[in-house]
């Protein structure tokens, strides 16, 4: 593809932790391209390494549930007006937004309107709640790359420009040790069964999510098991030290990097839902689905939200392939029940495994970043194209 190599500036949009790898990624790719670019926008670390110049501090903006975002509300109105501020007195040549669509559909709707052209990567999950988000699509953006394959069928009935990419996971994923290499830098017992816990990469979720957890944890043989907790950067060390002094646990392991090794080598997971239950289940580890937030949050979720799972996995294979325990069933004697119902019946625990290879089968075929990033060099050449 014959292009100038005037430098082109692309604004982004990724407000959480998932959507500043998969988005780092795709700069990755474009960084490779013909063109020159200047990346501006919201994004963390991971695409700050790509060249993103960041508005805002990232961690502002890792806010979930609608009684939270609520309580954010003044800072998001102030990031809005920031934005229309650059937008208009330096316009980009492309807008990409990933994911994150309580905040993105409305900067979507703000080019538009200002003549920039919108690529969102990562669609909102209109099939579940929010279906008008499917006309804002159509109206707001000049693409749509959607990471499952079910959601270009829907956005095809409505005209939507899409494109299936593909699910960035099957390009992030890696686990580059043994099970014996991670037992040995993480002082863990091979002897013993290893259960994972993944308590969210929110503040707000580890504290909502690792006390039950422990509690769990409390109910199993030391002498049998090894325990092992997802930490992540962006939350201090002693946010769950102290978690874990109250509840008096003692034998554990906080496991900070190699959260995929983490999934792999563990017999079972317990996994809060969000992107780390698509991860699990691409790498085909049994696990467990578990979910709580406020309760005013979880009450008008339950009004508003239409379909009746909520982990990604099961509503890819459409079934109840993997529990799912919510609100009031994620404690620690409901969360030991479930492990020890996989754990005591191998024919239960194969059947999963067996079931999460269709996941890794439906979502590895291609590679997410170079198909979203091909996109975007297709607009920022003709913002009108739209077949891909």
């Amino acid at each position: 593809m014959s292009v100038d190599l005037e430098t082109k500036k692309i604004f982004w949009i990724a407000g959480e932790r998932s959507g500043d790898l998969h988005a780092a990624n795709v700069l990755k790719a474009l960084n490779g391209s013909l063109y020159k670019y200047y990346h501006l926008g919201i994004g963390g670390p991971l695409m700050q390494k790509q060249g993103l110049q960041p508005l805002y501090p990232f961690n502002r903006f890792a806010v979930m549930g609608f009684v939270e975002v609520i309580k954010h509300i003044g800072f998001f109105m102030k990031v809005e007006n920031r934005i229309r501020k650059e937008f208009t007195k330096s316009p980009p040549d492309l807008v990409v937004l990933v994911d994150y669509p309580g905040f993105n559909m409305r900067i979507a709707r703000m080019a538009d309107n200002l003549g920039i052209p919108v690529l969102y990567y990562i669609s909102p999950q209109f099939w579940a709640w929010k279906h008008k988000r499917v006309h804002q699509l159509k109206d707001y953006t000049r693409h749509v790359a959607v990471i499952l394959p079910f959601e270009k069928e829907l956005l095809d009935i409505h005209r939507v420009n899409c494109t299936y990419v593909g699910h960035p996971i099957a390009e992030e994923i890696s686990v580059d040790n043994t099970k014996e290499q991670f037992a040995r830098s993480h002082n863990l017992d091979m002897n013993k069964k290893w259960l994972g816990f993944f308590p969210g990469s929110r503040e707000i979720e580890v504290t909502k999510m690792l006390p039950p957890f422990l509690q769990a944890i409390k109910r199993f043989d030391p002498e049998e098991y090894e325990f092992l907790i997802s930490t992540t950067s962006n939350i201090s060390t002693e946010t769950y030290m102290l978690m874990l002094k109250q509840e008096k646990l003692r034998k554990f392991k906080l496991v900070e990097k190699g959260n995929y090794s983490m999934m792999q080598h563990c017999d079972f997971l317990v996994v809060t839902s969000g992107t780390a239950t698509i991860e699990t289940a691409f790498i085909g580890t049994p696990f467990i689905i578990v979910y709580k937030t406020s309760r005013l949050s979880y009450e008008l979720g339950k009004r508003l939200i239409k379909i009746k799972r909520i982990g990604l996995p099961n509503i890819i294979l459409d079934d109840d392939v993997i529990p799912e325990l919510i609100q009031d069933q994620v404690n620690g004697k409901t969360i030991h029940q479930k492990i020890m119902e996989f754990l005591d019946d191998s024919d239960l625990y194969n059947e999963m495994k067996s079931r999460l290879r269709d996941i890794h089968n439906i979502l590895g075929e291609k590679e997410a970043s170079k198909e979203t990033a091909q996109i975007a060099l297709k607009l920022l050449k003709d913002s009108s194209w739209i077949d891909v």
